[in-house]
């Protein structure tokens, strides 16, 4: 049977004399440079699950830079995702990880727009194959979706004098521009559109994304990105910094021992005791190489790509239910609770005043300083400010980092994802097509949506409120405007 497959999807490629994407029977079917893809069809869309997009990172190949695969002819079955990287909580996890995955309209033909999303989690957890990651509700919308995994933790951001050679500690970054590169040279097979590629994300992944745009190595990889819940401001460490955090990880291990032969597990329980004492111990750092200066004095220097952007955040960002969680956050500000309470009139307690302030200060106004300063450059730049909760989690809602991302992906009814109201079904639909038309072309407005309005050089955001979905003037800038000038001490 595979032989005999192989006979006809080489014939198909001899008839259309180009890599697109074929179907083989009831198969659909791409030809990469690393070997012949087999996907499967459910309903309108085809999916290549698991496809490698560089070597193992395994023995002598941990914490170095990814390595391309060899060139096969071979026919490899793509009906189910890969591995998740490496980490905590998460037993199927592997460090043979290194996969993505493409959700394409089947009988559509390309060439098509692509979105390729970086997913969130700190930098620690998370993971492309998250159903609620599920892109076949954007692809049939005629675009072509790759959602792809990249080293976390101690394995995608250690830097130690011992691993010097590679040059970085950036391997996860260096992972995603590596997917990126793949993408740029493969997604013609698959249907798709090399010079009209998008990257979106959330949190870690926005992140990651605002450094790519400041990134000379990937660059000319995508021509549009949309930044959600990017904390614009925050200080990335320097190589001293990441190092202090490398030689305490090592001494952890042992420190006669053999890095790259060290047991996955062992990594891990180290990795746990460390970011128990330092959460933030594995993120990007300065490496002068691929990250060279934060987002936002990149930005302020006009350094990132002069793309087209769409950046927002969540109106509640987060939620504090410790009351050392609370007292630390209200210390942290530099302000009496009394002076908080008056910019935050309508908050309930002393812990939604916290979690306010905290959304404020790490995205709200972060967020709003870099729409102004891509919108100087003169890309088109569009803020948005979420903040429509489903109706069935009106009564006691949950913090909202990450909750735009079923409206944007759709899925319903799976861990992480529960089941939309009418209503609710009507935002997603009007937000999803926003992300859609900008994928496009560059551009979110369309028939029958609300018309968003440009940043330019004013303050001009999309709210997606429980109410409306409305553009205009931020009616936050009063308070944004304080923060800032905060942020300037």
């Amino acid at each position: 049977m595979r032989s005999l497959l192989a006979v006809i999807s080489a014939f198909a490629l001899l008839c259309t004399g180009a890599a697109v994407a074929q179907a083989v029977g009831q198969f659909p079917f791409a030809l990469t440079r690393e070997g012949q893809m087999l996907g499967a069809v459910e309903g309108e869309v085809a999916s290549f699950k698991g496809l490698a997009y560089a070597a193992p990172p395994l023995g002598a190949l941990r914490w170095r830079p990814p390595q391309a695969l060899p060139e096969s002819s071979e026919m490899s079955m793509a009906y189910h995702y890969g591995a998740p990287c490496l980490q905590p909580s998460m037993p199927a996890a592997r460090e043979d990880c290194l996969t993505l995955n493409v959700f394409r309209p089947f009988g559509v033909d390309g060439p098509l727009p692509v979105m390729v999303f970086i997913h969130g989690g700190g930098f620690v957890t998370g993971t492309a194959n998250d159903p609620l990651f599920d892109g076949a509700r954007l692809a049939q919308a005629g675009l072509i979706i790759v959602t792809l995994n990249y080293r976390l933790g101690a394995l995608g951001w250690l830097m130690h004098p011992a691993l010097s050679e590679s040059g970085s500690g950036n391997f996860g970054l260096m992972d995603q521009i590596t997917a990126l590169r793949w993408v740029h040279d493969n997604i013609a097979a698959f249907g798709g559109d090399a010079n009209n590629v998008t990257l979106f994300g959330n949190g870690a992944g926005a992140t990651s994304i605002a450094l790519l745009m400041l990134c000379a190595q990937s660059r000319d990889l995508f021509q549009k990105a949309i930044l959600q819940s990017v904390p614009g401001r925050a200080r990335l460490p320097s190589p001293r910094q990441t190092e202090v955090v490398g030689r305490q990880f090592v001494a952890a291990l042992g420190q006669a021992a053999d890095l790259r032969a060290v047991e996955p597990a062992r990594l891990l329980a180290t990795e746990k005791s460390v970011l128990e004492k330092s959460p933030r111990s594995f993120a990007p750092a300065m490496d002068g190489h691929l990250v060279t200066e934060d987002i936002a004095a990149g930005f302020s220097a006009g350094h990132e790509s002069r793309i087209p952007l769409i950046i927002g955040s969540n109106n509640d960002e987060t939620r504090f239910d410790s009351e050392p969680d609370v007292k630390e956050m209200l210390s942290a500000s530099g302000e009496s609770i009394d002076e908080l309470r008056k910019l935050y009139p309508d908050a309930a307690g002393t812990s939604d005043v916290a979690a306010s302030f905290y959304t404020d200060k790490v995205f709200s106004e972060p967020v709003r300083r870099l729409a102004r300063l891509h919108a100087a450059t003169g890309a088109p730049t569009f803020r948005y400010r979420f903040a429509y909760v489903p109706e069935a989690r009106r009564g006691n809602p949950e913090e909202g980092h990450g909750r735009e991302l079923q409206f944007i992906f759709g899925v319903e009814g799976v861990p992480g994802a529960g089941i939309f109201s009418r209503r609710d079904r009507e935002v997603a639909n009007r937000l999803r097509a926003y992300w859609i038309n900008f994928a496009k072309s560059g551009d979110p407005n369309g028939a029958e949506l609300p018309h968003w309005d440009a940043v330019a050089d004013r303050d001009h955001l999309l709210l997606i409120t429980n109410d409306r979905i409305t553009s205009g003037d931020d009616p936050w800038s009063g308070r944004l405007d304080r923060l800032a000038g905060d942020s300037k001490k």
